[in-house]
């Protein structure tokens, strides 16, 4: 079986780290690593991760030497991955039990080298496991087929869902940018020609706000998109503020679900 690096960065995230990292170990498929970088939390985030590597040796933590944010402590994990397939996960989202089997079998049949997935919305506050998870209608649908140019529209991969081959497209690290760093990686995945595929069926749960509410958060990444296509794709201003103008639309379509 193949093995699956998954790589999840954590920072002061003890409330929701438990249920995450037990969505991990809980997979259909078990022949995985859970890669935790641990960004220097100032509450008992690590001490619980140490706790699950007492008991599950597929998970290994490490503390970063220095705080370096989300993107730092992903590329940490990558560099350690012996995996495969690298898998995302973030420390307050859920996979479902069978997302590793059912997407590991669609990307072989497909060979795709990219691959993600549909996922759930669910409220902040929920506190339960992901084998507890009741399906709703709160659906984020993945596309079939996603190229560079349809890319540069819209981010259409859920960090939470995405997953790729590293005997194929090699070890590829996020880069060092302050945020976007996941949808920059996947742009560098496919400017180098490979697509990315969709499985339609959702198997991961993403923590969010109530349906109807685009957070703050949301907003404040704008900036952030502009610095992404003008400097790391290098777009001209017209392209890089059609290419905005989609990912701010893309915001407000994912806020109604």
């Amino acid at each position: 079986m193949p093995l699956v690096s998954v790589v999840m960065p954590v920072y002061n995230s003890a409330a929701t780290l438990g249920a995450s990292v037990r969505s991990v170990l809980s997979q259909t498929h078990s022949d995985l690593e859970l890669l935790v970088t641990d960004d220097k939390s100032s509450d008992d985030s690590f001490d619980l991760l140490m706790e699950f590597a007492r008991q599950d040796e597929r998970v290994k933590p490490e503390s970063a030497a220095v705080q370096g944010g989300a993107g730092r402590a992903r590329n940490l994990a990558i560099e350690r991955a012996r995996g495969d397939y690298i898998a995302f996960l973030d420390s307050d989202d859920l996979w479902l039990p069978e997302k590793t089997e059912r997407q590991i079998e669609f990307a072989a049949a497909g060979d795709a080298p990219l691959t993600f997935t549909s996922y759930y919305k669910m409220d902040a506050d929920y506190a339960g496991e992901s084998v507890d998870f009741t399906p709703n209608g709160r659906v984020v649908r993945a596309r079939e087929h996603v190229d560079y140019r349809a890319m540069l529209v819209r981010d259409y991969i859920g960090a939470l869902t995405a997953m790729y081959d590293r005997n194929v497209l090699g070890t590829r690290l996020m880069p060092e940018m302050r945020k976007r760093q996941d949808y920059a990686l996947w742009l560098s995945i496919m400017r180098d020609g490979a697509d990315a595929r969709g499985l339609t069926e959702p198997l991961a749960v993403y923590r969010a706000h109530q349906a109807g509410s685009l957070s703050s958060n949301k907003l404040s990444l704008v900036p952030y998109n502009w610095e992404l296509y003008r400097q790391h794709e290098g777009l001209s201003v017209p392209r890089a503020t059609r290419a905005l103008a989609g990912a701010v639309w893309q915001s407000l379509r994912n806020s109604r679900i």
